[in-house]
């Protein structure tokens, strides 16, 4: 965490550009008194190795800093828009666990033959396609000349939003009981879910499929096999619960790629979360917002790892041993 403090405040400092002119208007840019005065509230007229020593100072004291952008505190503004990104992510990764590891092992088990070809075609499509040019074609297919499903934002207009609780629409739609909240989220949340989870499917999808196959290989699976047991059962108690060792890593490390790669699949679909703030602070050089949204996701991608972690033990308790 340290060293994401330390390269993103580097990073943002470096770029070209002027934060005073990037947050105030014209009038106020002409004249120099505001300038200061905008420039000594926000430290920015200190050499940078201060600017830097004092973020870690108030970040030690949980302080994230204020912002220049909503002139709120960062901490307030990461509150407010991190359960639309969670909700978007946890939705895509879901879905992509569920579907890859299904597709990966069909892959597996038809190896070299038609099935096994469709899957390869289909994830390498979706490897290489870029999630904004998807979500444009989505957007325009399903939105705008089928009517399908909305669009844009995470709720319809005439809607009043479920009392807060988790800040996720879905979950607190549904602690509420309010069954027409929920429903409607989740129509909004099917398109960028998709468009986000459509690299993270693919991506787990042919990772399942080497495992699977690597562990089809071993003489206890082949000995399964040859004693007559039943596919499901050779699939479920030999095959699954090793293979899932090296596709938890990797929907682990995809998880962290999600919130952090949401920023364009956001704008397309104007999904008011993470990616959207983390934009509209770049383009605005707020320094405190930029920083703030990278600690967040270093924060996420740790507790994710530490999560693989245990899930290991879970699923292989001998690894506890070790």
């Amino acid at each position: 965490m340290l060293g994401v403090t330390l390269v993103t405040f580097c990073v943002v400092a470096v770029v070209p550009g002027d934060p005073a002119a990037a947050n105030l208007g014209q009038t106020a840019l002409g004249d120099p008194t505001i300038v200061r005065a905008f420039d000594h509230e926000y430290g920015l007229d200190r050499p940078l190795v201060v600017q830097y020593g004092l973020y870690l100072w108030h970040l030690l004291h949980g302080n994230l800093g204020q912002s220049q952008l909503t002139q709120r505190p960062v901490a307030t503004d990461l509150a407010q828009y991190f359960p639309a990104t969670l909700e978007l992510a946890l939705a895509a990764i879901v879905v992509a666990s569920v579907l890859g590891v299904a597709l990966g092992t069909v892959a597996a088990f038809f190896h070299n033959r038609l099935p096994d070809r469709l899957v390869r075609f289909f994830s390498l499509a979706g490897i290489s396609v870029p999630n904004f040019w998807l979500g444009l074609i989505v957007f325009y297919l399903f939105f705008y000349k089928l009517r399908w499903l909305p669009g844009t934002g995470r709720l319809s207009p005439e809607l009043n939003p479920p009392p807060t609780v988790t800040g996720m629409y879905t979950v607190d739609s549904l602690l509420a009981g309010n069954w027409t909240d929920l429903a409607d989220s989740l129509r909004h949340l099917v398109l960028p879910a998709a468009v986000l989870g459509t690299y993270t499917l693919s991506l787990i999808t042919r990772f399942s499929r080497v495992s699977v196959l690597d562990v089809l290989g071993q003489e206890y699976v082949l000995a399964a096999v040859g004693k007559g047991l039943p596919t499901r059962t050779v699939v479920l108690r030999h095959v699954l619960r090793p293979a899932l060792l090296q596709i938890v890593t990797i929907a682990g490390l995809a998880f962290g790629s999600l919130l952090s790669g949401a920023v364009l699949v956001e704008q397309v679909f104007s999904w008011p979360g993470l990616g959207q703030y983390a934009y509209r602070s770049a383009t605005s050089l707020n320094l405190p917002g930029v920083t703030g949204v990278c600690i967040l996701i270093a924060v996420v991608y740790i507790f994710v790892n530490l999560a693989a972690d245990i899930v290991y033990v879970l699923i292989d308790p001998r690894l506890a041993s070790k």
